[in-house]
């Protein structure tokens, strides 16, 4: 695609999403105000984004891999698989809270050893970025990237993160734990309990935590000039 149509496509674009603030602001900006020659070109722009997708995705996967990264934040934390929530019911009302506790931080910190795995299956995403796949993100709305790492690299965290959960899990005592409260609730009268696939129930919950903060990384680096902390960013996407 020549340039001057790609501008005025992204212009179209852009004048069609007036609810779009910040970052598409300032492109729109930068393309109105200034002769084409005078603003970033193509591979400027799709350099821009994959740099900030990098920075985000980075973000991300460095504050959930903290400790408590998962277990202290109330929009990701994994809590109690609802098959097994009236387990936990039952034994916290009969003296076992602490066993139940136990078994919830053990869980999120086996989400927090494997979210290290996601930051290289990100970059290759990164990498085999197209530049139709960057319009798109760009013209999108406010989690548009994330949405496309859910699609282009959700089965490969799912296969990477699966072992390092169970290994992680019998490693923090999240296995133990889980066997130790299921043994002692099926020891009550009359109790009974559903089967579970705790690892992948894990797994499942660690990609939705990471997936939603790099819905917030990209937000910030959609809307905040602060965030766009590199010269090429800055060039793209505006700066003050």
């Amino acid at each position: 695609m020549r340039r001057a149509a790609f501008l005025m496509i992204l212009c179209f674009a852009l004048i069609a999403l007036p609810s779009q603030a910040g970052l598409f602001d300032d492109i729109k900006k930068g393309i109105g105000s200034v002769a084409p020659q005078a603003g970033p070109d193509d591979s400027q722009v799709v350099g821009g984004l994959k740099e900030a997708l990098t920075i985000g995705t980075g973000n991300a996967v460095n504050l959930v891999s903290l400790k408590d990264g998962y277990f202290t934040n109330q929009a990701i934390k994994i809590l109690m698989p609802e098959k097994i929530q009236k387990v936990a019911d039952v034994l916290g009302k009969v003296g076992y809270q602490k066993q139940v506790d136990e078994f919830i931080l053990s869980m999120n910190r086996a989400a927090e050893k494997a979210a290290p795995q996601a930051k290289s299956i990100f970059l290759s995403a990164i990498r085999e970025m197209s530049f139709e796949d960057a319009k798109k993100i760009l013209n999108g709305g406010d989690t548009a990237a994330t949405e496309f790492f859910k699609g282009k690299t959700g089965g490969k965290l799912s296969e990477a993160f699966k072992p390092i959960i169970s290994s992680s899990m019998d490693e923090v005592g999240a296995t133990r734990s889980y066997k130790e409260m299921m043994g002692k609730y099926t020891a009550l009268p009359f109790m009974k309990a559903e089967s579970l696939d705790l690892d992948q129930y894990v797994t499942n919950k660690s990609l939705d935590g990471l997936f939603f903060m790099v819905g917030q990384e990209e937000k910030k680096i959609r809307t905040d000039p602060a965030a766009r902390v590199t010269d090429l960013l800055k060039t793209v996407f505006g700066g003050k």
